[in-house]
Formats: C-alpha cells, sequence, structure tokens
C-alpha cells in the first residue's frame, strides 16, 4: 500500500444512515478507522486483544467511539477495523502492535484537529445549507492538501447531500498528502460503511450539502 486514510465520520449523519436505534450522537466528528489504501499483506489471523490498548481507553470512547451500538459491545467496531485494516497497516514498524496502530491513529486525529478547523472557517452544523465548494476550500486552505469528502446522495424529493465522511491521507511518513490518487496508484477500497441501504459516496460539488446538528 502507497498511503493511509485517516477517516473522521459525523455521527448525526451516521445515525440517519442507520436504522439503529443512536440515541444522543456525539456532535464532533469521531474517528471511523485508519485504512491502508489495499488491504493486502494483512495477517488475519492477528486478533484483536482489548487489553492491549487499556492505556487508550478514555480516548478511544471519547474519540472512536461505535456510533451505531450500544456501549456493552463498542470494541466489536474496533475489533473490525483491527482485522479489516490494522492488521493491514502493521507492515509498517510504527504502526505494528495493536497499541502503536490505534495509539497514532488518535495521534493523528488529534494533529488534524477536524473540529476546530471546521469551526473556525465558520462551517458549523446548521439547518441551511452549504456549498461543497466552499467546505473543500476551506480545508484545503486550512492543511494545503486536499481531502475526501463523503455524502449522503439527497433522499427521494430532497435536493441537498448530506456531508458524513471526511478523510485525510497521509504518506507512510505520516506526513499529510492530497487524497487524490497519483500516477500508478490505485483508488483505495470504497467506504466500507454500509448502512441499511444507504451509503456514502464522495459529494458533488453542485448539490447543496447539509451538515445536520441533530439527527431528523
Amino acid at each position: 500500500w502507497k498511503k493511509l486514510y485517516l477517516a473522521h465520520h459525523w455521527p448525526v449523519t451516521v445515525c440517519k444512515m442507520s436504522a439503529n436505534d443512536c440515541e444522543d450522537p456525539p456532535q464532533y466528528w469521531t474517528i471511523h478507522g485508519l485504512w491502508p489504501d489495499k488491504t493486502e499483506e494483512c495477517n488475519r489471523t492477528w486478533h484483536f486483544n482489548v487489553t492491549e490498548i487499556k492505556d487508550l481507553m478514555s480516548d478511544m470512547r471519547h474519540y472512536w467511539p461505535d456510533v451505531l451500538h450500544s456501549s456493552l459491545n463498542r470494541t466489536q467496531f474496533w475489533k473490525h477495523e483491527w482485522e479489516k485494516h490494522g492488521t493491514c497497516a502493521a507492515t509498517l514498524q510504527i504502526l505494528n502492535s495493536q497499541k502503536k496502530y490505534f495509539g497514532k491513529a488518535l495521534e493523528l486525529y488529534q494533529h488534524v484537529d477536524l473540529n476546530s478547523c471546521l469551526l473556525k472557517a465558520g462551517i458549523k452544523p446548521s439547518s441551511s445549507y452549504y456549498q461543497m465548494t466552499a467546505i473543500k476550500e476551506a480545508l484545503t486552505r486550512f492543511y494545503g492538501v486536499t481531502p475526501k469528502i463523503q455524502c449522503l446522495p439527497p433522499e427521494e424529493g430532497e435536493k441537498a447531500q448530506t456531508i458524513g465522511q471526511i478523510e485525510f491521507c497521509f504518506t507512510k511518513e505520516l506526513q499529510l498528502r492530497n487524497c487524490t490518487a497519483l500516477k500508478g496508484e490505485s483508488d483505495p477500497m470504497q467506504a466500507d460503511l454500509k448502512l441499511g441501504t444507504e451509503e456514502l459516496s464522495v459529494c458533488s460539488d453542485t448539490l447543496p450539502t447539509y451538515y445536520p446538528s441533530q439527527v431528523q
């Protein structure tokens, strides 16, 4: 693999996508995962062991919650992310244990600090629309790289898409880079967030965009 995606998702949109009983989703962007752009050389037999990340637990609960499922089973989400993505990322020495992988993802999340960047740019959850180009420009101005932004397409009879996921790309040295594929790179795995019938896809630049403050 060539690059890592740090995917943030917007809990309100995640809840909107799913029939699950999301109660009080957090009002800040949370981590969906840290994903290599290809899933090869993954050691699928390397099972998740929650005791390895016990020192990270309070941060994990806060910044990487399982938005969709009750707190009782929240480690299932982390287990899935480790087994599907972490075991592939572990070919890199700085990510070659569960503690390093989850710890580094938390560090990158704090470093990107998406929540405060959007607020500084005046982009906050609202019942009015945003232009996607304005959101992109604000992020590119702030970070100097282009992230990948995913939305829920408009529902029947609606004209607006709903922002759901923002992914930042990193090199193997964990430097921010553009998410657009360079020559000779394959495009990454498609979003693995399919909930019910709805799924996220790359946002349209022309549709008005919702950044919802509560689950409607």
